[in-house]
């Protein structure tokens, strides 16, 4: 009999499993359906374009057809492992804007609001910099900048002050508008996932148990109260676990997931599937949210791309730095540089992400290939999307891929921020010192043929891509339509909570990885005060 059992091992997860079995009164299980995070692919920062296909530590779903891109398949992978996707993100910390969580706030979830949450942000991190009331260096996760300052970066960086926008030296303080180089979840040349941080300087406490490759096939439900899990084994074998309080902590995708084959969600939809309702709760996989991003690629002089360093033997010296000094491109995550602008004057606040890299990967459905010229990427994503996707059960299996429907430009709302932000990347490659070192073909994709909204709407839907940002889908509040409520339990259900990204009412306007270790810290402080 535990008195707390966490399901999933992730950004949230593992952050709740240190701050909960600091009480050594409270007997606590984490429970995680991947293995233990012993991949050394996981810790280099460069790792990051192995892990993120390989079916041992990461989930590789794939949506279905996507009505608004052109009905392709989108790859969706999140983390099966230690760390859960923080130890197979591209490792950005960008925490989002105020005005994002007084929303929560104010969609009836009182102590959501930002001067709630940041000094949870800031108990968490580990900041390079320097301490200050939006920045903290006392805490487990670090957070750095690049340690390599890449020279088509810095003309990047350059050339987006050129046309107006302020370099800024944190966008996780006071300001978001305006180009900076990225923060990273690296600490010293290593992936800072949240097993790192939090899990291990935990796994020696003697109340705190973690089980790996367990699937947990649902949680028990008796008189409307949790009072357990039943596990599948490595070898097969079914196990029920006990607790006092059960907490999901499988993301956006699993979270809904193991609540639908637990009876928990659209009764309709369980009864298709042959699984009896326990609590008809319609909100349980609906609200999905995710960032699209569309790539613009560069032709650029040689030396202004990392593409070569991809290959052997361009990759050698690269490698042989990092094992003596932990420094270089590889201790790097593979975008180095960030603006937020907004899409128009009429936008209060910027609404536009745009994400630089200095090489180019082609993307065939679950595969990265390097561009054989050299060139770099400009990505752009509407950080505030509309449109909004399902994830549904294809079968009453825990290990069947669920039915995931993100739906992406959908909303009509949507694609012109998308345009504006092509146009923004436009802009900037187009200024000086950019674009003195763009080569040959220049614009290799959408082209500089592609220049009306007709052609650039095309281009956007044969080839826009996942952020791998998906979020919402046990959405916190009050109404008919939500799963959890402010203290993150499940509606009509005792002793059952939800804590992870699938809890935002609304996505963050920025990568959402620093959102959930902060969902983490906030379930945490809500369950030891219970």
């Amino acid at each position: 009999m535990y008195d707390v059992i966490i399901i999933g091992a992730g950004s949230a997860g593992c952050v709740l499993a240190n701050r909960l079995s600091a009480d050594p009164k409270r007997k606590v299980l984490l429970v995680e359906a991947g293995p233990v995070d012993r991949n050394p692919f996981i810790h280099i920062p460069a790792g990051v374009v192995r892990t993120f296909i390989d079916p041992a530590v990461a989930w590789r779903d794939f949506t279905q057809e996507e009505p608004g891109l052109h009905d392709r398949k989108i790859y969706l992978p999140h983390g099966k492992t230690l760390g859960g996707s923080s130890s197979i993100n591209g490792m950005a910390y960008v925490r989002g804007q105020p005005a994002d969580y007084d929303a929560w706030r104010d969609a009836g979830n009182p102590g959501w609001g930002y001067a709630d949450v940041l000094p949870l942000f800031r108990r968490s991190e580990r900041w390079e910099g320097a301490s200050s009331r939006f920045r903290s260096d006392a805490g487990e996760m670090g957070v750095s900048f690049p340690n390599v300052r890449h020279p088509a970066s810095a003309a990047f960086i350059e050339a987006g002050k050129t046309v107006g926008l302020p370099e800024l030296d944190d966008y996780n303080g006071d300001r978001q508008e305006g180009i900076a180089w990225l923060q990273y979840t690296v600490w010293k040349g290593r992936r800072s996932s949240t097993a790192v941080a939090f899990l291990k300087p935990a796994r020696q406490r003697g109340n705190l148990t973690i089980r790996t490759g367990c699937c947990v096939l649902r949680v028990v439900i008796e008189n409307h109260r949790a009072t357990g899990i039943v596990v599948r084994t490595a070898s097969g074998a079914e196990e029920t676990l006990s607790a006092g309080e059960i907490v999901v902590s499988a993301g956006a995708i699993g979270s809904p997931q193991l609540l639908m084959l637990s009876g928990i969600g659209p009764a309709g939809h369980l009864r298709d599937r042959g699984i009896g309702t326990v609590s008809d709760l319609p909100g349980v996989g609906e609200n999905l949210q995710d960032h699209l991003y569309v790539n613009v690629r560069m032709q650029v002089e040689p030396r202004f791309s990392m593409n070569s360093a991809t290959k052997f033997p361009g990759y050698v010296p690269h490698a042989l730095r990092y094992m003596l000094t932990r420094k270089g491109l590889l201790a790097m995550a593979t975008t180095h540089c960030v603006a937020f602008v907004r899409s128009s004057e009429r936008v209060e606040r910027p609404d536009v992400q745009i994400m630089f890299r200095p090489y180019a990967f082609l993307i065939k459905g679950d595969r990265f290939v390097p561009e054989p010229i050299p060139t770099v990427t400009i990505s752009t994503c509407f950080v505030r999307p509309c449109s909004r996707g399902t994830v549904r059960l294809n079968a009453a299996d825990p290990l069947a891929t669920p039915a995931i429907t993100a739906n992406y430009l959908t909303d009509p709302r949507d694609l012109p921020v998308v345009l504006s932000g092509l146009r923004w990347i436009r802009r900037i490659m187009a200024a000086a010192p950019f674009r003195d070192h763009v080569r040959g073909m220049g614009e290799v994709a959408p082209g500089e043929a592609a220049q009306s909204d007709a052609e650039l709407e095309a281009y956007c839907r044969d080839t826009g891509q996942t952020v791998y940002h998906p979020v919402g889908t046990c959405r916190m509040g009050t109404d008919a339509g939500s799963v959890v409520g402010a203290d993150l339990r499940v509606h009509g259900i005792a002793g059952l909570r939800v804590c992870d990204a699938s809890i935002m009412p609304a996505i963050c306007s920025g990568n959402t990885n620093a959102a959930s270790v902060m969902i983490g810290e906030k379930g945490a402080d809500l369950i030891g005060g219970a």
